[in-house]
């Protein structure tokens, strides 16, 4: 009877490996067949180059270096999903960035925090910063400098111009729908992956 018990059991094992087999090969083929990216607006990088896009990591990683010798340094990835999305998750989804800009011959620089969403009017996107740093060293920073202040109390005009000075260095509409586009498919070849190294975890143990 205790024979009979396991066999059961194994049996049971088995049907449920091989259910869940058939549900991931159903979703990587629906992946691979699918493309949910159509309606997002493809760019291009402008004079930057990839400086960083490892296969394993969630962000990219971009360089320019402009004619007057300042050197212009993009860290970008999605952000993060909307609270309360479900299976369906509208896009695309808004793009975070980090935009550091250093003078020839300075060790300091200047950081932004900037968040590229989605619009619906000709332009198709738009940007805010939620910081502006000055940092007296690229690679030393204290937790107890001083960074400024919120960027939002800052003058309207002023605010303005920061948005326009970064436009003017190659952050603009071309290069974050580039990124934008970049991300979610690199997001997407990550899920593929993930379903695939399952699947094949599944195979074996059948």
């Amino acid at each position: 009877m205790r024979k009979l018990s396991t066999i059961l059991r194994k049996g049971q094992k088995a049907l449920q490996d091989l259910e869940l087999l058939k549900i991931l090969q159903s979703e990587i083929s629906h992946e691979l067949s699918s493309n949910p990216f159509q309606d997002i607006e493809g760019g291009s990088l402008g004079d930057f180059v990839v400086d960083w896009d490892s296969a394993k990591s969630r962000d990219v990683v971009l360089r320019r270096k402009c004619d007057t010798g300042e050197e212009v340094v993009v860290s970008a990835l999605l952000g993060p999903l909307p609270v309360g999305s479900g299976t369906e998750v509208a896009l695309p989804r808004d793009v975070l960035m980090k935009v550091c800009v250093k003078k020839p011959g300075l060790r300091s620089l200047l950081q932004f925090d900037c968040e590229f969403y989605q619009t619906d009017d000709d332009d198709g996107s738009a940007f805010d910063i939620h910081n502006a740093h000055y940092l007296q060293s690229s690679t030393i920073v204290s937790n107890s400098a001083y960074r400024g202040p919120l960027f939002s109390s800052l003058d309207l005009h002023l605010q303005t111009a920061l948005k326009d000075y970064l436009v003017a260095k190659g952050v603009g509409g071309s290069l974050i729908n580039f990124l934008r586009l970049h991300l979610h498919k690199k997001e997407q070849d990550q899920y593929v992956n993930w379903l695939k190294k399952l699947e094949s975890l599944v195979a074996k143990a059948e």
